[in-house]
C-alpha cells in the first residue's frame, strides 16, 4: 500500500520547509512576480494559522502568505498517489468483509444497559484496487454504527506483534459473518499466539497505568473503567501463556472487574492486584511452551492464498 505524506490539519510549516504556492505572488500594480505553483523556503513561521508566513523564492523576492495559500513540498508532488478515498468512493469496500464478530463489553460478558455493541473483523479488497496507484485503506469504520474493519494484511501483521484486540477478534465467541477464507484464518489462529504476548500486554499495561498515575496526582481521579479492561487485559495474557488460547469472556472475575469499574475497590486494592498479576504474568512467560515468534511462514502463505482469492473474484 502506498504510504501517503501524513501533515496535520493544525501543523504550522517550520522555517526551512519548502513549499508550493496555490495562488500566484504579485507585487506592485498586481504584477505577478511568481506564478501559482511556485517553489519557496519558509524563512519566518507564524505561531498559529491565522498568520502568515514569510517565504523567499529563488530570485530573493519575499511574500507573506496565508496557510490556506501554502502547501508542503512533498505533499504537493504527492498529488493523489496513495489517496485511497478515491478507491472508497469507487467501491462499497464494506461489501467486502469476509469476516465480522462482536468484541469489547459484550464478548467479555461485562456489558450493561449502556455498553455499545463493538463489531470488528476484517475486508478482503479487489485486487485491482490493491495494485492500484491509488491503494486500499488499511482499515475502513462507520463510527455511527461502531464498527471496524481491517484490510487483511493489516490485520495478519497486527496478530503477528500480538496486538490484543486483534487476538480477542480470532477468539471471541461471537462471529456474525465469516466466508470459507476467515473459517481457514480461525482455524490456524493459532499460528499468531507466541511469547511476544508477555511483552505487548505487560508493556501497554505499565505504560497505562503509569500515565493513569499521574492523572491520579493531578486531578485525583482515573477512569475506572479503563483500569478494569487493563487488569482484564493481564488476566487475559497469563491464560495466553500458560494455555495456548486467547480468553475472551471473564466470567471468573466477572465481578471483581464490575467492582472497579463502578470505582468500588480502591486504588491501592488494584495496585496490590496489578502487582500480583505482573508476578504471574512473569512465572507464565518463563514456564510457557509458546514459541519465541509465531508462524511467520504460516501467515504468509495464508496472504498469499487470500491475495489470489481476491484475483479471481
Amino acid at each position: 500500500m502506498a504510504q501517503r505524506v501524513h501533515v496535520h490539519p493544525n501543523l504550522i510549516y517550520p522555517v526551512g520547509a519548502q513549499v508550493v504556492t496555490l495562488t500566484d505572488v504579485t507585487g506592485l500594480g498586481r504584477r505577478t512576480l511568481h506564478p501559482r505553483g511556485a517553489v519557496g523556503v519558509v524563512v519566518k513561521s507564524p505561531s498559529d494559522d491565522k498568520h502568515t508566513y514569510r517565504v523567499r523564492f529563488t530570485d530573493g523576492v519575499e511574500a507573506s502568505l496565508a496557510h490556506d495559500e501554502l502547501v508542503l513540498l512533498a505533499k504537493f508532488k504527492e498529488g493523489e498517489i496513495g489517496a485511497n478515498t478515491h478507491n472508497v468512493q469507487k467501491c462499497n469496500l464494506f461489501e467486502r468483509v469476509i469476516y465480522r464478530c462482536i468484541v469489547g463489553s459484550r464478548a467479555y460478558g461485562l456489558e450493561d444497559a449502556d455498553s455499545d455493541t463493538d463489531r470488528r473483523g476484517i475486508y478482503l479488497p479487489p485486487a485491482e484496487m490493491h495494485w492500484s496507484l491509488y491503494g486500499v485503506p488499511e482499515q475502513l469504520e462507520n463510527e455511527a454504527t461502531q464498527e471496524a474493519y481491517w484490510e487483511i494484511q493489516k490485520f495478519i501483521i497486527l496478530a503477528l506483534k500480538a496486538n490484543p484486540n486483534v487476538l480477542e477478534c480470532l477468539y471471541t465467541p461471537l462471529v456474525e459473518t465469516k466466508t470459507s477464507l476467515a473459517d481457514e484464518l480461525l482455524q490456524m489462529r493459532g499460528v499468531f499466539l507466541s511469547r511476544l504476548v508477555y511483552q505487548t500486554y505487560n508493556g501497554y499495561v505499565m505504560s497505562q497505568f503509569k500515565k493513569m498515575q499521574a492523572d491520579l496526582r493531578n486531578q485525583g481521579q482515573v477512569k475506572w473503567k479503563h483500569v478494569m479492561h487493563l487488569i482484564r487485559l493481564l488476566l487475559s495474557g497469563i491464560v495466553v501463556l500458560r494455555e495456548g488460547y486467547v480468553p475472551v469472556r471473564v466470567d471468573q472475575h466477572r465481578e471483581p472487574l464490575l467492582s472497579i469499574k463502578r470505582g468500588e475497590i480502591s486504588w491501592n486494592e488494584v495496585e496490590q492486584w496489578r502487582l500480583s498479576l505482573h508476578r504471574e504474568f512473569e512465572a507464565a512467560f518463563e514456564q510457557t511452551r509458546l514459541a519465541d515468534r509465531p508462524d511467520y511462514e504460516r501467515a504468509n502463505a495464508f496472504l498469499i492464498k487470500a491475495r489470489q482469492t481476491a484475483m479471481t473474484g
